[in-house]
Order: C-alpha cells, then structure tokens, then sequence
C-alpha cells in the first residue's frame, strides 16, 4: 500500500480543479499544457505530506512522482524533502535523496514543483559541496524546469549570505527567452540584493539596459519608488 499516494488522493476537490488549471496554465501553447489536477491546495498537501512522510519508500516515491497529477508530483517532492531533512546525519541517505530528484527532473514541471522543492534539498545539500551540477542545469537544462532549478537552488546559499553563484548563474541566464525564467532570476536578484544592496546595484549597473525588463524589475522591486523609476527608465 502506497500510504502517500492514498491520502493524497483522498483530498481531492473537483470544484477547484478548473482554478487551477487556469492558475497554472494548461491551456494549449502554455507552459503547463496537458497538466491535470485533483484540486487539492498547497496547504493541504503539506499537511498529508507531514502526516506520512515516515512511513514512505522510495518504491512509494517513484510511484508519485510519475503520477499524471500535479498534485501527488508535489507531494512526493515534498516527501522527499522532509526525509532529507529528518536524516541531517545520515549522508547516505540524504544523497539518495538529491539523487533520486536530479534523475526524476522530467516530472518537475512546473514553477511550484521547483521552488518549493530544490533549494530545501539540493539548495541544502550544496551548501559546503562544489556546486558544477546547478551551472550545468542552468546552462544546459533540457526544459525551462531544470533551468529553474539551476537558479532557484541558489536560495538556500544566498540565505546563508552566500551570493557568488546567484549572479554567476544569473549571468547564465540573462539572455534566457522565457519570462518564468526573467522571473525566476529577478526574484534571486532581488533576495541577493536584501542581504547586500550595493552589490546587486554594481550588478546590475554594466546589465540594466539590456537586460530583460521582467527581470529588472523583479530585480528592484525592493528599492524606493523614486530609484525603482529610474532604474526602469535606463
């Protein structure tokens, strides 16, 4: 019995089905095209997930992960999560899990699927280990995903004020042609630039004319009004 699996299902809500398929994007010719929903939220997920986590397998795992539900894809990542979490002394099993999620990318398709998942682990995992596999990502990323993941992954150092690989994976992806991309690295920008605003400024200041306008502005959205305008006009 696959107790994960079970639970989850057992959440589901047809009446916020449509919702979320319009807030997610299914539509033909949008980024998530062809995803299917149970309508459960995001809260209610993690409470599942945190209710059974202990009691889950990688068999359990690859089960969810690979379900046509966008819904039981976030669970499993989020399992996988907490197990790396709970096993902080046990390097094994922890890189069974950064495994497990490097070589499972093509079920990670959407925004929510990496952000609430990669910098947690492999954000983590990373921090005092050579960091090659997010400019690998970043660079040559099979799908916008894996892409993301490269970018998002640098949350977990910036949070432990490291900044370096943010902007260099920034650099990556400066010219990057989708928007959930400027996003994603404007975003990151914008959290390096908390923890030390005048380096993103001397970032952005040789990068502000021809960068994305997305990205600027994701970028800037914490400086005062009056600066945030004259960035933009640049």
């Amino acid at each position: 019995m696959n107790k994960l699996l079970d639970q989850i299902t057992a959440q589901a809500d047809p009446t916020q089905v449509e919702g979320l398929m319009r807030f997610f994007k299914t539509g033909p010719g949008q980024y998530g095209e062809g995803d299917e929903f149970l309508g459960i939220k995001v809260p209610v997920t993690r409470s599942v997930v945190k209710e059974c986590w202990k009691d889950v397998t990688f068999d359990d795992l690859e089960e969810c992960v690979s379900s046509k539900y966008h819904e039981v894809r976030l669970a499993a990542l989020l399992t996988l999560v907490e197990i790396f979490g709970h096993n902080r002394k046990n390097a094994a099993l922890q890189k069974q899990c950064v495994d497990f999620y490097l070589s499972h990318t093509a079920y990670i398709n959407n925004w929510d699927l990496v952000d609430l998942s990669c910098y947690p682990l492999i954000g983590t995992w990373l921090l005092d280990k050579e960091r090659t596999v997010l400019y690998d990502l970043a660079r040559n990323g099979k799908t916008i995903w894996e892409q993301r993941i490269g970018m998002v992954s640098t949350m977990q150092f910036i949070r432990h004020g490291q900044t370096t690989d943010t902007y260099a994976i920034a650099d990556i992806l400066i010219n990057h042609k989708h928007d959930l991309i400027h996003k994603a690295v404007g975003w990151l920008l914008r959290e390096a630039g908390k923890r030390n605003v005048e380096e993103l400024k001397a970032w952005l200041e040789p990068r502000c004319k021809t960068m994305p306008r997305t990205m600027l502005r994701y970028a800037i959205e914490k400086f005062p009004p009056q600066e945030r305008t004259r960035w933009m006009e640049r």
